[in-house]
């Protein structure tokens, strides 16, 4: 019989009663209409697992508008199971904490329950998780199977990143060359599918995002401007700054190929990709990326060294402020707020950014600090504290991943608690919360994919959404234990450690 409720995030409180929940079966939710889709898609995830419900209901959801937002409590007594929240989104959680304890508890026909009630809500509202299709195009099958995972742990955003010098995966309507010519590479150490079906349609994007709002999981698409374009490059050579030749980018790394700032026509570009977007997307921010961006070829470039003279600048990397308030602004007139990678900070000397952009900090946490105290809204997400997936889970040259470091489970989990305790007064306020991201430039297969994302995005959700003063790493690797053996359940391929781990060690 279980003695204690092991949950990942750790909740807000548990608080243990006298006696057990005991029944032989499944109990099913009692729907009364309130919360009919949180209640169906529970009723679907247990299903697939474990198969039907018993014929009899001892799971009720209740609306209480004393609770948080986004938070729930779950009332274990010893003849039913009540879950209150004031929201669908709280109710959603909630079930998704009940899911975790039927996958480690239900054994032998029958789930055995601690009476207890547990009381939760989530520290920060952006709880993030980016995956590159752009590199690697990862079907749409998969990317369901991860969202719905990801619901489990509370992930409440799930950034998309659709273009990149390697690939463009979502079609534009005046600019069908995109997915024609951009979503195939020519060199054949790439994989065949990428000769064949290379982009997500229309549909499937509707489907992805109406699967991910059901789970109450928003979409933020992203497409990388002005560079990391070699893709666009490669189907319109007049918006680079050469006019080619030009080729979807087989080799990985940054590239000199950028778009060309002295050229309007870039902005029609970014103008039907935006209203695209618009239409495929409810949410209210796109990432317009920004990062890595060359400045050789604007220094060389004509056009470019026109615009720098007509808009009194003198640094053709001052022309990427420029450029990305452009974005912003375009966005902001179809309601959507621009979020970039942290270079877009820089040299923005005569054009400042609106207050309305959000700062992705990446190159560390000195981006973020500097953001919020400029007053931007900030999502955390350091290659120096864990939060790139792709990196290798231990310096062993049998590990799969990136070689140039490690993101242990250790420093993801650590990595808010860190960042926040190195800030000081209101800065703090701006921290919108934080994300971890799998870039695909190693990872070819999905299932290597889920190896890389499990389990550190089970330590990146508990220290995004548990207070800091409930965070004990070694009561999360103890947990952690229990949790790897639900997610064996729902066939997630992941990493396992050594008897290193429970000291942080990998």
């Amino acid at each position: 019989m279980p003695q204690t409720i092991n949950l990942i995030p750790n909740p807000v409180s548990i608080q243990y009663k006298t006696g057990i929940f005991q029944v032989k079966g499944l109990p099913n939710v009692q729907n009364n209409g309130e919360f009919h889709s949180e209640i169906k898609i529970f009723q679907e995830q247990i299903q697939k697992t474990f198969g039907e419900f018993a014929n009899f209901s001892l799971i009720i959801c209740i609306k209480d508008n004393s609770i948080k937002e986004s938070g729930y409590r779950i009332q274990i007594e010893s003849e039913k199971i009540s879950i209150f929240a004031s929201s669908a989104n709280g109710i959603y959680h909630g079930l998704q904490s009940l899911r975790q304890l039927f996958l480690s508890e239900y054994k032998n026909g029958e789930i055995i329950l601690p009476q207890a009630i547990i009381e939760d809500y989530p520290h920060f509202l952006w709880r993030g998780f980016m995956l590159d299709c752009a590199r690697h195009f990862y079907t749409k099958k998969f990317i369901k199977k991860i969202i719905d995972i990801l619901s489990m742990h509370h992930i409440s955003k799930f950034h998309w990143h659709l273009t990149d010098d390697q690939g463009w995966r979502f079609p534009v309507k005046k600019y069908p060359l995109l997915t024609e010519i951009g979503s195939r590479r020519k060199n054949l150490l790439d994989t065949k599918r990428y000769h064949e079906a290379g982009f997500y349609t229309e549909e499937d994007i509707r489907e992805v995002v109406k699967y991910a709002d059901e789970r109450h999981i928003e979409v933020i698409p992203e497409v990388d401007i002005p560079g990391h374009t070699s893709s666009v490059l490669a189907c319109y050579p007049g918006l680079g700054c050469t006019g080619g030749p030009y080729q979807v980018e087989d080799r990985h790394g940054i590239h000199e190929e950028v778009l060309c700032a002295g050229n309007d026509a870039i902005f029609d570009l970014a103008s039907a990709c935006f209203e695209t977007l618009s239409e495929l997307f409810p949410s209210k921010y796109v990432h317009i990326g920004g990062d890595e961006v060359l400045f050789g070829r604007w220094s060389e470039c004509p056009k470019c060294q026109k615009r720098l003279s007509d808009i009194g600048l003198t640094k053709a990397q001052e022309l990427q402020s420029w450029v990305t308030i452009k974005l912003v602004e375009m966005l902001l007139e179809r309601g959507k707020i621009a979020i970039g990678w942290d270079e877009i900070l820089e040299d923005t000397n005569l054009f400042k950014l609106p207050k309305s952009v959000v700062v992705m900090s990446w190159r560390g946490t000195k981006a973020g600090k500097k953001a919020s105290e400029l007053g931007y809204n900030v999502i955390m997400s350091p290659t120096t504290e864990g939060c790139y997936l792709d990196y290798k889970h231990i310096n062993v040259p049998e590990e799969i991943g990136q070689f140039w470091g490690t993101s242990t489970i250790y420093q993801i989990y650590n990595m808010i608690s860190k960042t926040i305790a190195e800030m000081e007064g209101n800065t703090i306020a701006g921290i919108l919360g934080g994300q971890g991201n799998l870039w695909s430039e190693l990872i070819y297969a999905d299932r290597i994919a889920e190896y890389m994302i499990f389990p550190r995005i089970c330590a990146l959700a508990e220290s995004l959404w548990t207070p800091f003063n409930l965070k004990n790493f070694e009561d999360f690797a103890r947990r952690l234990e229990i949790h790897q053996k639900r997610l064996d359940l729902l066939s997630v391929i992941q990493y396992r450690g050594d008897s290193g781990f429970k000291k942080g060690k990998d």
